[in-house]
């Protein structure tokens, strides 16, 4: 089924609204943390440069009820904070897989053993990838993307709120661009690219089905809510289980919105290695899922 173009302006406008509403109230609440909390003490949350800190890192974002667009401004303040870069990338891959709200729909619809499997294997796998990042020399590919709010910035005598809001501004303004690319994309592909397109290349009987499925996630996904009962129902036309969850975590791990506001604060080599990350992570948790469950 195609959606009509009346669907797909209401879907722009839609997770338009909703990403632009989140992005900022996000950035305003980093923004008061980065008034309220020294920098001192956030580099001593992260736990570190070491394998601690990239711990600590993916168990903060495991219990951030963010979806993954949400997870940019949180990482943007962690980095100008000087939070360590490893921790900070186990934090940006961990937030979005491992959303509560992602886990306990699992639970609730395809049952404990795949949601452990999924929890254990995408922590694991955020910890690793952060602190591999980090002995490859990836932190050199951030762009220096420093807005203002917070300690660094000298003090004009105007209330905490007042700052955090200008750090809201000035993030979101920053990103606005990739995030209307992101979304543009997104509806092009959602009232284009018919239902029985993704069964036939992702479908039951395909030995690709998970790759493809993992890929196929990145467009496709919306939001936690929408992505797991679609997975469901896709379960019922006779995808296998582990598919639904490479598609699952190709879309909240990389959704287009995501990418596109990521490429405005990481270069082209971040950019990939994050993409191959997630791309691997939803392909070997898919294929785990279906021998193990």
């Amino acid at each position: 089924m195609v959606n009509s173009l009346a669907q797909t302006l209401e879907f722009f406008v839609t997770i338009t609204l909703e990403l632009v509403i989140l992005f900022i109230g996000i950035s305003f609440l980093v923004g008061l943390m980065l008034e309220y909390v020294p920098p001192e003490k956030i580099r001593k949350a992260m736990g570190g440069d070491g394998p601690l800190g990239n711990i600590v890192g993916a168990a903060f974002g495991s219990i951030t009820p963010f979806c993954s667009c949400s997870t940019i401004p949180l990482t943007m303040g962690f980095l100008n904070a000087g939070a360590p870069f490893g921790a900070t990338m186990s934090f940006l891959i961990a937030s979005p897989l491992l959303n509560p709200i992602i886990v306990g729909m699992i639970v609730a619809f395809m049952g404990w053993q795949v949601a452990l499997l999924y929890g254990v294997t995408a922590f694991i796998l955020a910890v690793f990838s952060g602190w591999l990042w980090s002995k490859l020399g990836l932190a050199k590919e951030v762009k220096r993307v420093r807005v203002t709010g917070g300690h660094e910035e000298e003090d004009d005598g105007s209330p905490k709120y007042k700052k955090a809001w200008r750090f809201a501004f000035s993030t979101f303004k920053g990103m606005f661009v990739y995030l209307l690319i992101g979304v543009s994309i997104g509806a092009a592909i959602y009232g284009l690219l018919p239902d029985s397109v993704i069964v036939s290349v992702a479908g039951p009987g395909n030995p690709f089905s998970v790759p493809v499925a993992a890929v196929i996630g990145v467009p496709l996904y919306i939001r936690a809510e929408t992505i797991i009962p679609i997975g469901v129902a896709l379960i019922d036309k006779g995808m296998g289980m582990g598919t639904v969850i490479a598609l699952l975590i190709g879309g909240a791990g990389a959704s287009i919105p995501e990418v596109t506001m990521l490429a405005g604060i990481f270069k082209r080599k971040l950019v990939i290695a994050f993409l191959a990350t997630i791309m691997f992570v939803a392909i070997l948790t898919g294929y785990l899922t279906d021998m193990i469950v």
